[in-house]
């Protein structure tokens, strides 16, 4: 459902107003608030005061929560402009013309989405330096070992154990009962 609130005749230059409504344009209506509280022209304090309002009109007449509102779309239009006079030499005057704005904002209500954070991804790869004049090896090769000369195998001589000395329980009966040479 789409709630609308209009403010018209305010004393700033609907030009100055476009700059600010196309930074919010789009927005989620309460973060659309937060960042134009902190704007420092004059059109984003109008600006927010009409899309506030827009929220309360949401709220109050259709029972919609402020945190499921989106900014469906701002219009800034011009309206009358106050002429004035300003003096210039030999009697002559100048026109000043004072523009004014009609500003209206309409929000709607969307289903708001949980934020996923990713997860899972993996780290990019560290970069390998290579040796001058040579080629960086690829992850994937087999590393191979430098070729030394090679060295004499020492083959370790085992004792023969007599078989009489070793019986197994069953043999035996009892393991406490040894065989003695």
């Amino acid at each position: 459902m789409e709630v609308k609130a209009i403010t018209k005749y305010v004393r700033v230059q609907p030009r100055k107003v476009r700059i600010v409504a196309d930074e919010v344009r789009g927005m989620t209506a309460i973060s659309a608030a937060h960042k134009l509280r902190f704007h420092k022209s004059k059109g984003a304090q109008m600006l927010r005061k009409t899309l506030i309002s827009a929220m309360a009109n949401a709220s109050e007449n259709f029972n919609l929560a402020p945190e499921a509102l989106k900014i469906a779309a701002i219009t800034i239009d011009e309206g009358p402009r106050l002429k004035r006079m300003q003096a210039r030499a030999m009697g002559r005057g100048n026109r000043i013309l004072k523009k004014t704005s009609h500003i209206t904002v309409v929000v709607e209500d969307v289903e708001p989405t949980a934020v996923v954070k990713p997860h899972g991804t993996k780290a990019k790869p560290r970069p390998t330096l290579a040796v001058k004049g040579k080629k960086p090896a690829k992850k994937d090769a087999p590393v191979e070992a430098p070729v030394e000369a090679a060295a004499p195998v020492v083959e370790e001589t085992v004792e023969e154990t007599n078989v009489a000395e070793t019986t197994t329980d069953a043999e035996a009966g009892t393991s406490e009962e040894k065989v003695e040479n």
